[in-house]
């Protein structure tokens, strides 16, 4: 019977388990399952849609492919393989990550590489584009979910420094009720690594139906918020299913947010220098 895995092979590891239920899939789980086997380590870093443009298959199979193996869904599937990445030594014997310094060496490293990935992803037409909207919307909403909220706020704030157009909105119900009342050629500027949040992807979805221009940040220029925004800006950082909201992975889409600022200052330095000036001014008087 289709998918039917008995209690040892459930206690299998992920590989082992795809390759006992090989032939009970279907041609296309098969796809699937072929990349996977070939391609296990970098799957994990994956979202479900970049997998399956990869094994040339619908999301649905991907799915379908998952609940095969007794797993709940894609998220399980990927801790699976994150199990598997681990060897077999390194879950008895200490590392050189078991201790404070070796933390430290490995956050520092993972920080270091976040920063040169996005560096080499990022477009410099796209984020030239990007400044252009920004420069002729008279508002500019930065929105995000959960830990990539927290990024929409720091680009609201930097950019405040220089022009009052910028705001952050934190609750989903006030975003979707700010999406419906901005002003014509205001733009949505949404962070999402996953691209594939259920209310970043509402958000685009209205904006989209209004003529409101949406710039996204994100790892995955192929996730469906992807294919609703008009500019997609690309991070780095390969955030395993065990590194959910890693700091590597918010250094990544500041690193973008800090090209968008600098590019936005240099075509419009003038006022952005006066801008400071009066908000130094402002400030003055708030310091001891």
């Amino acid at each position: 019977m289709k998918g039917d895995i008995g209690m040892d092979e459930q206690n299998m590891d992920i590989l082992e388990r795809i390759h006992a239920s090989y032939y009970q899939l279907t041609a296309t789980e098969r796809k699937v399952a072929d990349y996977v086997l070939s391609q296990h380590a970098q799957v994990q870093f994956m979202s479900i849609t970049q997998l399956a443009d990869e094994c040339g298959t619908a999301e649905a199979t991907i799915s379908r492919f998952c609940r095969s193996l007794k797993l709940k869904g894609f998220n399980a599937f990927k801790i699976e393989l994150a199990r598997h990445s681990v060897p077999a030594a390194a879950k008895v014997q200490p590392q050189s990550t078991d201790t404070p310094a070796g933390r430290c060496q490995e956050v520092g490293r993972q920080a270091v590489d976040a920063v040169n990935q996005t560096i080499e992803l990022v477009q410099p037409q796209l984020v030239q584009q990007a400044v252009e909207l920004i420069e002729q919307a008279p508002r500019v909403m930065c929105i995000g979910s959960g830990g990539s909220m927290i990024l929409a706020s720091e680009c609201a704030h930097m950019f405040s420094t220089v022009t009052g157009k910028f705001f952050s909105v934190a609750d989903s119900h006030m975003q979707m009720s700010a999406v419906a009342t901005l002003e014509e050629n205001s733009v949505i500027l949404l962070f999402s690594y996953s691209g594939a949040t259920t209310n970043g992807l509402q958000v685009l979805e209205v904006a989209k139906a209004r003529g409101i221009k949406t710039i996204l940040i994100t790892r995955f220029p192929k996730s469906p918020a992807a294919k609703l925004a008009d500019i997609v800006l690309r991070c780095g950082s390969n955030e395993g299913p065990f590194q959910f909201g890693s700091v590597a992975a918010k250094i990544a889409q500041l690193v973008v947010v800090d090209v968008l600022f600098q590019e936005y200052f240099d075509r419009n330095r003038e006022s952005c220098e006066e801008n400071i000036q009066s908000i130094a001014s402002a400030l003055s008087n708030m310091h001891v």
